[in-house]
């Protein structure tokens, strides 16, 4: 089921490793626009509307995520780096017929993003990400309120089956209550959408691919960005968040950002974690102003 105008065109894409499912509309620069845990392309389907008379969307479900195909992990997780999870969605894009674009990321969509602009910079125009900090920084500071904040990092990146099995047990009551947790103020979640993510992360090949992306993150990840620690990205980056949100009350967010990119801009958004469906307007004239060719 989707929950997008008609004028979204459903395709599946092989990138030469994985299937990625997307969905395509608009006309004008291309914008790949990229989810987070535990949700799919859906997280989009109220910000997407308001962006398609100037650009070309393409809204992505990440390997692992969604209806896109999830490799069953090995040791390492090296199927769910962000480097992996990046290098599917330029091989999408240049698929689609765009060598360069900007990239809008939520959550570990953000951080596949960023990866992206550093692995591939002269594919990645401008880059927005959503409600985080560069992965490396939140490792290295690392405390007891974030630790209670984020306890599903170290949860999830538990090995020996242990996440794996407790999430089947009860997926539809994970998804709705770390979702419940993280909302606050902003317009309430489509149930239509909340049910697409339930229906996908009930799958146990999502449940291990996402904890692989989580034990990715605090392994081969954290190699990978500390062999480009000091390294700013080329690209401009805006940084949206929201002012409820763990990341908005802890962090000085452009301030962390500007480590990181010689150029960034960005500003709170009056909602909690996520940001696309809380307040879905004004995500989009954010996005709109900073995408928008001037």
């Amino acid at each position: 089921m989707s929950l997008l105008p008609d004028s979204f065109v459903y395709q599946d894409i092989d990138t030469g490793e994985v299937r990625i499912h997307c969905a395509v509309a608009g006309d004008g620069p291309p914008l790949l626009l990229l989810h987070g845990y535990p949700q799919t392309h859906l997280i989009w389907h109220r910000v997407a509307p308001l962006l398609t008379s100037d650009f070309t969307l393409v809204l992505a479900d990440l390997r692992g995520y969604g209806d896109s195909d999830k490799p069953a992990p090995t040791a390492g997780e090296p199927e769910y780096t962000k480097r992996a999870m990046a290098a599917d969605q330029v091989s999408l894009m240049r698929q689609l017929g765009f060598d360069r674009f900007g990239v809008v990321g939520h959550d570990r969509g953000g951080r596949v993003a960023h990866r992206m602009a550093l692995d591939t910079p002269t594919a990645v125009e401008r880059l927005a990400v959503l409600d985080i900090v560069p992965t490396r920084h939140t490792f290295d500071n690392v405390d007891a309120a974030f630790g209670l904040g984020y306890f599903h990092w170290f949860f999830l990146a538990n090995g020996n089956g242990i996440p794996e099995r407790l999430l089947a047990a009860e997926p539809e009551f994970w998804i709705r209550s770390r979702m419940n947790s993280r909302h606050s103020g902003g317009t309430a979640f489509d149930p239509a959408a909340v049910d697409e993510y339930v229906r996908c992360f009930s799958d146990p090949a999502a449940i291990a691919a996402s904890c692989a992306d989580y034990r990715a993150a605090a392994g081969a990840d954290l190699v990978h960005d500390n062999a480009d620690a000091g390294r700013l990205l080329a690209c401009p980056v805006l940084a949206l968040w929201g002012e409820h949100s763990f990341v908005g009350r802890t962090y000085d967010v452009v301030e962390v950002w500007r480590e990181y990119s010689a150029e960034v801009t960005g500003h709170a958004v009056p909602s909690d974690h996520y940001l696309p469906e809380e307040q879905p307007a004004l995500v989009a004239a954010a996005i709109g102003e900073f995408f928008r060719p001037t």
